[in-house]
């Protein structure tokens, strides 16, 4: 979205600027068949829209408008006390198919410090619960499902802190996640806070793992985006297509971010392994 050593005001512009040919790009794109696993990544703010109501109901109206095969949430709970989980997630499953992965939750919320990871249909092979560093409470959930028989998608829904130490603190906790180059297919998806980039920026510290990325789409504010705090990351080259914004009337107004949505290709990340794994038998 910026060079290195742009200002925020010109980032500002240059994203007002772009939006319109963005805009165009996601037009035609629509007109090409692109199949996969949708994903998606959405800062619900609490349920609270721009407009300062509370409506979880809205909220599980712009999943519903999604419709995504796997969706990582965050401030899905409230921030303090009991962190009391915010949306009904019976009644989400019963009209979407989403359920959520499986955690040890405290209280009555139903995240992991505010991060909740769902899924339509697949099998859980593991879950953990990550702390990140930081003067918030901020953490990562960290689940691997096999989502179509035969290849596990390591999945890392994460929200990174405000200031920019614990950001840097907090990537180089995901990237510990990442034994190596040839580790399993790993998604990233949630709210980075992160819109610099450069030596200091944690988009670069993750770079190690997950390469270059596709374009950067902003999603906030969700009135007129600026800022590319959203991301969907992949440790496969090819592995996501049709990185987008969802951005609806309805969306615009329930939250302070809009959706951020991705295709997987789940038969690349297959290709992938292959490619991998004769490459290291090759070097024996």
């Amino acid at each position: 979205m910026r060079v290195t050593g742009r200002s925020l005001p010109a980032s500002m512009l240059l994203s007002i600027r772009d939006r319109r040919m963005r805009k165009a790009n996601v037009a035609a794109l629509k007109t090409t068949a692109i199949t996969g696993t949708l994903v998606a990544s959405y800062n619900v703010h609490k349920c609270i829209g721009v407009d300062r109501k509370f409506d979880p109901e809205r909220t599980v109206r712009v999943i519903r408008e999604i419709d995504p095969d796997v969706i990582a949430l965050q401030e899905v709970d409230n921030r303090f006390g009991d962190r009391i989980g915010l949306l009904d997630l019976a009644r989400l499953e019963r009209e979407t198919g989403l359920v959520p992965v499986p955690i040890s939750a405290t209280g009555k919320g139903h995240g992991w410090h505010g991060n909740v990871l769902l899924f339509k249909k697949g099998v859980v092979r593991d879950v953990h619960q990550i702390r990140l560093p930081g003067l918030e409470p901020r953490g990562a959930l960290v689940a691997e499902i096999d989502l179509d028989g035969s290849q596990t998608l390591r999945i890392i829904a994460a929200h990174l802190g405000l200031l920019r130490r614990s950001r840097s603190q907090q990537a180089r906790v995901v990237l510990d996640l990442m034994n190596s180059p040839d580790e399993k297919p790993t998604l990233l998806l949630g709210d980075l806070n992160e819109w610099r980039l450069g030596n200091r920026s944690a988009l670069n510290t993750l770079h190690a793992s997950f390469g270059p990325q596709p374009p950067a789409v902003p999603t906030f504010p969700s009135n007129l985006p600026l800022l590319a705090l959203d991301r969907i990351m992949a440790n496969r080259h090819g592995m996501i297509a049709a990185v987008d914004a969802h951005d609806t009337p309805l969306s615009r107004v329930a939250s302070d971010h809009l959706p951020l949505t991705a295709f997987v290709q789940l038969e690349r990340m297959a290709g992938a392994d292959n490619g991998l794994m004769s490459q290291a038998s090759q070097s024996v």
